[in-house]
């Protein structure tokens, strides 16, 4: 039990670039990394090889897993550890929106995430409610920090996961979920400081974002002016939003 009071870091990560409209993709869950997704996670892989990690987790689906070996191919450091697959930790269910454009349904998306504390949101039509995910997300995540022992830890997720887990971190709720931009293989830094209760129950005292959407392939941003979801549907709404009917 001792070993999991103190402060404890975790580096959440999302996964590295995917194409969900690749001739070959018939689950969109299975979908794997494509070879620049590949190069995104080396990078971020390079950035951590001098971090010495006690545990790796992922979310179980495909695109996870992928980053997850690849970033720890680069560490010596941490070599050995089974990687834990965290099925609280996948992406939000989406439901069923059909259209012939890409733009629109990146549009569809992209205001999904900026209604989600609206009562009953959910993510696309009849996909999973946003308070929903919430409580699942929340309580993995609660799980893995105030159950299993490690210091320092990987945990590589999707982007809705990561922006409900900044929001819910920073005391925002559903309501600060659009505010948190993931870009594809980014890296965020958490230290959480864990203390006893009066049972001697560990409790989350407080948690620290230390770093929000790093990427190592890209340090300032030059390149990424899109949105991740732009550069995922390869559009630019050039700073404008195409506001699908709701």
């Amino acid at each position: 039990m001792s070993g999991m009071m103190g402060r404890r870091r975790l580096y959440l990560m999302r996964h590295g670039h995917v194409d969900y409209f690749a001739e070959d993709v018939t689950d969109f869950r299975q979908v794997p990394l494509t070879e620049t997704g590949r190069h995104q996670a080396e990078a971020a892989g390079k950035a951590l090889a001098g971090v010495r990690f006690d545990a790796v987790y992922h979310s179980g689906l495909p695109r996870t897993m992928q980053t997850a070996e690849i970033v720890m191919s680069c560490n010596e450091a941490s070599d050995g550890l089974t990687h834990i697959s965290s099925p609280g930790m996948e992406e939000l269910r989406g439901g069923v929106y059909v259209t012939d454009s890409r733009e629109e349904l990146a549009a569809r998306l992209a205001f999904s995430f900026e209604m989600a504390s609206e009562e009953g949101a959910e993510f696309l039509p009849g996909g999973e409610k946003f308070s929903e995910a919430y409580q699942r997300i929340t309580a993995a995540f609660e799980d893995m920090i105030l159950s299993q022992e490690w210091r320092t830890a990987l945990l590589v997720a999707h982007e809705g996961v990561n922006r409900l887990l900044l929001s819910y971190i920073s005391k925002a709720g559903l309501g600060g979920i659009a505010a948190f931009e993931q870009d594809l293989a980014c890296i965020n830094v958490l230290d959480a400081d864990i203390v006893p209760d009066e049972n001697d129950t560990p409790r989350i005292q407080r948690i620290i974002l230390k770093a929000i959407n790093v990427t190592p392939y890209d340090d300032v941003k030059q390149a990424l002016y899109k949105t991740s979801l732009e550069h995922l549907f390869d559009i630019d709404f050039k700073g404008r939003r195409l506001a699908p009917e709701m």
